[in-house]
């Protein structure tokens, strides 16, 4: 089982993932909110261990490392964690 963690987490550390894994966690997506990082099986679907905690897909370690990165150039200084994790839960609500 990939390691549980929370999701602000897993988003505040994205470089440190591979950019060809998933992110999966628990709805409703909060910086609270369980997640795991696991690459995606081969047939589809979810990893067990996120399938059995109840996640659902969230985004991609490398699409929400870009969004990210092009969200924060766009600033004049890098936003507090809290403001990325939120920016990215929009992103995977309303643009994935």
């Amino acid at each position: 089982m990939g390691q549980l963690l929370r999701l602000g987490d897993v988003i505040d550390r994205l470089s440190e993932f591979d950019s060809e894994d998933t992110v999966y966690a628990s709805e409703p997506w909060t910086e609270k909110s369980e997640a795991v990082v696991a690459r995606e099986p081969d047939d589809g679907g979810l990893p067990s261990d996120a399938l059995h905690a109840g996640m659902k897909y969230f985004l991609e370690v490398g699409i929400a490392n870009e969004v990210v990165q092009d969200w924060v150039a766009s600033l004049n200084e890098r936003p507090e964690p809290s403001a990325v994790c939120r920016r990215v839960i929009d992103y995977a609500i309303n643009d994935a």
